[in-house]
């Protein structure tokens, strides 16, 4: 693979994973990323089975995620009247992990550590502030990719392009060459991450969560930087009409998307009044849609794709998918050494069934984080009490997280990497 010329696309999480792989087997990467600077902001993320295998292959990196782990000592469910109803706390063993995991750190941040990795590598360059503009096949079916950029960096020539910039990607559709919004299931659900600069939690570690009506739920956690961070999560019924509000908010600009939100979750009750006076303070709001990203294949060519830009919708273990396909990638590549197309093949092989088990949506996940009617909400915040009192919480968590607690689970291969 010395002699492999690799274009990444996409600057968080997969992105800098491909690229610490591919340089560990030899090959010259470029890394380039559409926003002028690298994100750090952004929602908490786990790295749970896969993820924490793959973690472990790279010299530090498990230490330098525990040194930037999210200061949680749990989460506690709560009533509008601030009343706990229960606990959930980490289980304090990585090999089994809860719905709380035991590497929980912000996106920006563990996209931080993995470009720290990579940045002075030799074989490494990153470039800001462009993006893919077209892809063409010489005419040799096995020959090179001529990408052209959008942002002045000159037109050149590379034996593969991966695409890791998420789920909705501006790669993917040029690099397969079909409609691929078919491939594009909405879950339903979206989340705004900001940060409130009012301690609403005073001082504690045990991070707070409260449902409302109407599939609206609320997390307060804690941050290392001084200001609390809240994730505001809905859950909207099949067809429902507010879905598609707030996707039209979304296209004119956050004080729109702001504004949107702070409606739909006016009068929710508990603290909402200065939860959303800080998100409409907030100098680093973000909000998405949850999607599933389903693709009949995740290559063309000497094109692949790698994380959300292939395989987005695995609730709570993304980030485990992104950082085991770039692993998988690189890996089963310079194992079929001269052959590309036959790594591609075997990445794809690989991956497929780990990517069917994470993308499993948990039964019940809905009624169980924020119930649409009242009715509902009183049977969940009952159940949950008699759980967390009744001391089988530990069983109920291994019937919602599933197969995302078992570290060892789908026995990732050990690659021999060029020295």
């Amino acid at each position: 693979m010395s002699n492999l010329k690799v274009l990444i696309v996409g600057s968080s999480i997969a992105g800098p994973s491909a690229a610490y792989w591919f340089a560990k087997a030899g090959a010259k990467v470029t890394i380039i990323e559409r926003f002028p600077q690298l994100r750090t902001n952004g929602q908490n993320v786990d790295i749970r089975t896969v993820g924490v295998t793959v973690m472990r292959k790279i010299p530090g990196l498990e230490e330098a995620v525990r040194a930037k782990n999210m200061p949680m000592d749990g989460f506690n469910f709560i009533r509008d009247n601030g009343q706990s109803i229960g606990t959930l706390k980490p289980t304090g063993n990585p090999e089994q992990q809860s719905l709380i995991s035991e590497y929980e750190i912000f996106r920006g941040l563990l996209s931080q550590i993995l470009v720290d990795l990579t940045k002075d590598n030799e074989n490494v360059k990153y470039v800001f502030g462009e993006q893919v503009k077209s892809m063409h096949t010489n005419d040799d079916k096995d020959g090179p990719i001529t990408v052209e950029f959008a942002y002045g960096s000159p037109t050149s020539d590379y034996d593969l392009v991966v695409a890791c910039d998420g789920a909705n990607s501006r790669t993917r559709a040029i690099g397969l060459g079909q409609d691929v919004p078919n491939h594009i299931k909405s879950l339903s659900m979206w989340a705004a991450y900001f940060s409130v600069e009012e301690d609403i939690l005073q001082g504690s570690k045990l991070g707070l969560l409260y449902s409302a009506v109407g599939g609206r739920c609320m997390g307060i956690g804690a941050d290392p930087s001084g200001p609390n961070q809240a994730t505001l999560i809905t859950f909207h019924s099949p067809n429902d009409p507010a879905m598609q509000k707030f996707r039209d908010a979304s296209k004119q600009g956050d004080a729109a998307l702001k504004s949107f939100v702070a409606q739909y979750y006016k009068g929710a009750g508990w603290k909402t009044d200065q939860i959303l006076k800080g998100m409409l303070e907030s100098q680093d709001f973000y909000a998405s849609e949850f999607v599933q990203v389903k693709l009949p294949t995740f290559h063309k060519g000497r094109f692949v794709l790698v994380g959300d830009a292939g395989y987005a919708g695995a609730l709570g273990s993304g980030t485990s998918l992104a950082m085991a396909g770039a692993y998988v990638l690189a890996g089963e590549i310079g194992r079929h050494k001269d052959d590309l197309a036959a790594g591609l093949r075997a990445y794809e092989e690989r991956m497929r069934p780990i990517i069917s088990d994470l993308q499993k949506v948990p039964p019940f996940l809905s009624s169980f984080m924020a119930p649409q009617t009242a009715w509902g909400l009183w049977l969940r915040n009952n159940m949950l009490a008699f759980i967390c009192w009744s001391g089988i919480l530990r069983v109920a968590e291994r019937f919602f997280v599933g197969a995302a607690t078992d570290v060892d689970k789908y026995n990732l291969p050990d690659y021999e990497w060029k020295a």
